[in-house]
């Protein structure tokens, strides 16, 4: 039967990424969605990135677009690599794509890949989006600042009005564990801090994780909070 995964902020973590692809073994017919946050901080964005696309044609991917992509794409519209960037991890993708502080050339299907990513997803039971949510808007109208770059640290959001279980990335959960909220759920398990690369299956609840340094565990429904 198909299945319905999620997978938390990867972040230039192509090792911990390798490993969760292989462990996930993906099928044609399944879905996975990617959270966003695909670049910066981790050792290298750019095998991340061609990974995603790879994986692209072996299963469908839902890419979902992240504050990093969205900071990226503003230090290529400005042709500097700002300071704000900068400080958040851009240096490390800037090396990853053989760059020092000017802007780097990104291959064109890496950009084209990067850009083409999603605000949100939902299916009849969950939302995906990046950071976090209006709980009474409708999911189509959330403000762009919102699904980016609100944390959870700074706003636990309310159930939202659509009855769907939201899954989310962007605040890191020091434990490594993803935070289950009923609710809401946060995938992102602090790979490029020395954490874990997190997926689920949205129906089961079971849960796969692996990190840089190459060890993987899998995580059955009840631990894993479904």
């Amino acid at each position: 039967m198909p299945r319905v995964l999620a997978m938390g902020d990867i972040h230039g973590c192509a090792t911990a990424l390798r490993l969760l692809l292989e462990a996930l073994r993906l099928q044609p017919d399944d879905t996975l969605i990617t959270l966003g946050d695909y670049i910066d901080r981790g050792p290298d964005s750019a095998s991340a990135v061609q990974q995603l696309l790879e994986l692209a044609r072996t299963c469908r991917l839902i890419a979902l677009r992240g504050n990093h992509e969205e900071m990226l794409f503003d230090a290529l519209r400005s042709g500097v690599a700002c300071s704000l960037w900068l400080q958040c991890g851009g240096q490390a993708t800037l090396a990853a794509y053989g760059a020092d502080h000017d802007m780097p050339r990104l291959p064109d299907a890496h950009l084209q890949f990067l850009q083409s990513t999603l605000p949100m997803y939902e299916t009849p039971t969950h939302f995906f989006v990046h950071a976090n949510y209006e709980p009474h808007l409708p999911l189509d109208a959330q403000p762009a600042e919102v699904l980016l770059w609100r944390s959870l640290r700074d706003v636990i959001p309310a159930p939202h009005v659509s009855g769907k279980i939201a899954v989310v990335g962007h605040t890191p959960q020091p434990s490594g564990s993803v935070l289950n909220l009923g609710y809401l759920k946060c995938l992102d398990t602090g790979c490029c801090y020395g954490g874990w690369l997190t997926a689920i299956d949205v129906a089961t609840g079971a849960a796969w994780q692996a990190n840089q340094r190459g060890e993987l565990r899998t995580i059955p429904p009840l631990l894993a909070g479904g």
